[in-house]
């Protein structure tokens, strides 16, 4: 495109990645599986699997957008037509555009619970509440259709202003501020938690080699947490990489935003457990930690309302810098195909995803009952786009860019020698053989 917006430079790039992976997964679900599956022994076959599938992939990803300078299904057709390739390949631009927009009308419904404990330790609410008082309160929240609207409608709105306000004064403007705030909060997080007679039993529940727990499930979680975790398959790399210019060289950025991404996973962990520890409470996963366990250990804890508040405001970051790369490729799209303004665009398709997401909060109460293919509107849209749409555009990218792009000298990615073919290899056969074991083991 002739006036094309780019990344002001490569760090602001790197934030912004670094933004879209970070997300809820991170912090509720990574730590847990760490110490559920060996530990040390877990993080060693995870990094190995990042590193063989993840990274490989995500190079792909971003190359293509830096290579296409346009939004996915754009990307997609102009190169296809560039390399005389099939046209059939611009169903894996759609195909992300649609699951970003699935994605995002759930994953906001689940960040407004961030903004509802934010206000919660605001206001010190909680305060005198017992363990059962505590899981009730969340309870509630889940039932009250109108304190879920309330929330998921504001997270909306914080999202659509960001995105409706373009690269340089909206995202780039966000992730400057928010990202080194996000370590900065996750770094006084741990050295909190360093202080606590605990911490040394996270460490060994975190870190200490279980090679005994280490199984065939085991090796297919890290393996599935490995793609997951990076933003992949939904055009969000896509379209940030479409923002590089052309020139950029994307391999360490690329491992860069794994390896930060990894760090935050496992800071998480550190600032988490010592606190559910200490509290002798048992590690869960996924709401349950956040959302019971965690306000439970933080209001017998000293200070506990101050690190209570730090801590929802730093899962507030990552759910926005997410929500925020899974907005912008829909939103780039139908910029590029109609004639109307980013901010009229971002307007209607955040009204329609934020609709959606009302059947979404409902399930959780008054629709209930309803259900699709045997689960609510919920679970319903989270095993799509989990098992089948994310995957599958997983398979298109690396497909894509390996048996298509990098086979012609105008579109290869550059790279030479030894980690050229390491890349194509692990690209072009590694990574298909493992996102479709990935969907296989979700569909069953």
């Amino acid at each position: 495109m002739k006036n094309r917006q780019h990344w002001s430079s490569r760090y602001v790039f790197l934030l912004a990645a670094i933004g879209s992976a970070v997300g809820l997964g991170n912090i509720w679900k990574f730590p847990y599986i760490v110490g559920e599956h060996g530990g040390g022994a877990f993080i060693l076959v995870y990094l190995l699997c990042i590193t063989l599938v993840g990274i490989p992939v995500l190079i792909a990803e971003v190359f293509i957008g830096k290579t296409a300078q346009a939004n996915p299904v754009a990307a997609f057709t102009n190169l296809a037509i560039q390399v005389k390739a099939s046209r059939f390949w611009v169903i894996f631009g759609y195909l992300g555009v649609l699951t970003g927009f699935l994605i995002l009308s759930f994953y906001s419904v689940v960040a407004g619970w961030s903004l509802e404990y934010l206000s919660v330790f605001l206001q010190n609410s909680l305060l005198g509440f017992d363990a059962k008082a505590i899981e009730d309160h969340f309870l509630s929240v889940l039932a009250s259709a109108p304190t879920l609207l309330l929330w998921h409608s504001i997270f909306m709105v914080l999202t659509v202003i960001i995105v409706g306000r373009g690269i340089k004064s909206g995202i780039e403007k966000m992730v400057g501020i928010a990202m080194p705030l996000l370590f900065i909060i996750l770094i006084i997080l741990v050295i909190y938690a360093t202080q606590l007679d605990s911490f040394a039993q996270t460490l060994h529940y975190f870190l200490d080699p279980d090679f005994s727990k280490l199984n065939t499930q085991a090796v297919l979680i890290a393996l599935g947490h490995a793609f997951f975790t990076l933003s992949l398959g939904m055009g969000a790399m896509m379209i940030y990489g479409s923002y590089l210019q052309k020139n950029t060289p994307i391999v360490r950025l690329s491992f860069g935003i794994a390896i930060m991404d990894t760090l935050v996973a496992l800071l998480s962990g550190l600032a988490i457990f010592p606190l559910i520890f200490a509290h002798h409470l048992e590690p869960s996963s996924g709401p349950s930690l956040l959302f019971i366990s965690l306000p439970n250990a933080l209001l017998a804890l000293p200070f506990g309302q101050f690190f209570g508040i730090a801590f929802f405001f730093l899962l507030l970051i990552a759910a926005i810098s997410s929500a925020v790369s899974i907005l912008e490729p829909v939103v780039a799209y139908l910029v590029q195909k109609t004639q109307y303004s980013r901010g009229k665009i971002v307007s209607m398709v955040g009204a329609i995803i934020w609709l959606i997401g009302i059947g979404v909060l409902l399930s959780f109460n008054h629709w209930s009952e309803v259900k699709i293919l045997g689960n609510n509107i919920f679970d319903s849209l989270d095993y799509l786009t989990a098992n089948i749409l994310l995957p599958l555009g997983g398979l298109g990218i690396a497909l894509f860019a390996t048996w298509i792009l990098d086979k012609n000298p105008k579109t290869s990615i550059g790279m030479v020698g030894i980690p050229h073919k390491i890349w194509w290899l692990a690209t072009a056969f590694l990574a298909p053989v493992a996102i479709i074991t990935i969907a296989y083991n979700g569909l069953i």
